[in-house]
């Protein structure tokens, strides 16, 4: 689990651990939702600016998941 600090908060990012957990290799997740190698290691590593709606539904289809199991929003508490 990556997390990745912003201005008010921080995201969670779970893909890693979903991938370990269903024992899955990322060429196979490539392969099964024709996603990019470079989108899927941005998500992975922290290092995206922006995400892209469809891939996140296409990766909740694959994993039948929400989006929040692979990126979570923790807001600052106040």
């Amino acid at each position: 689990m990556i997390k990745l600090k912003i201005e008010n908060g921080y995201y969670l990012l779970k893909l890693e651990d979903l991938i370990i957990q269903n024992n899955l290799s990322l060429n196979k997740i490539i392969r099964d939702t024709n996603t990019d190698f470079k989108v899927l290691k941005r998500i992975m590593s922290g290092k995206l600016v922006r995400v892209d709606i469809y891939v996140i539904a296409r990766l909740c289809d694959y994993f039948n998941c929400s989006m929040n199991d692979i990126i979570e929003y923790v807001p600052n508490k106040k």
